[in-house]
């Protein structure tokens, strides 16, 4: 009797793997909620926002960090890539003061 539901869910589970019914990677993160936690509800609200994000946004919940992560990272690269700039113009601003200063 368990053979049979065994095989019933190994044909089942393989169904879904090989028709792509689901995306896989959407049930990762609940499922390892679910187990590490034990919390049903919170792995189900979990997997529903992650849906509905990915509704609204076309990307999942991890692309949309990362994207957010490196936006940041590259306006940090701006904002010290100007500052070296304003400094290097700031001494040289500087050098020219201070040789107009001695020439008179």
């Amino acid at each position: 009797m368990f053979n049979r539901y065994v095989k019933i869910a190994f044909i089942l589970t393989s169904f879904l793997f090989t028709t792509g019914f689901f995306s896989l990677v959407a049930f990762v993160g609940p499922a390892t909620t679910m187990f590490t936690s034990g919390n049903i509800y919170k792995a189900s609200a979990q997997f529903i926002i992650d849906q509905s994000i990915k509704k609204k946004t076309g990307k999942n919940s991890l692309t949309i960090v990362k994207e957010e992560i490196e936006k940041k990272e590259s306006q940090r690269n701006l904002n010290k890539e100007l500052r070296l700039l304003v400094e290097k113009r700031i001494k040289i601003a500087r050098q020219k003061l201070d040789l107009q200063k001695i020439s008179q």
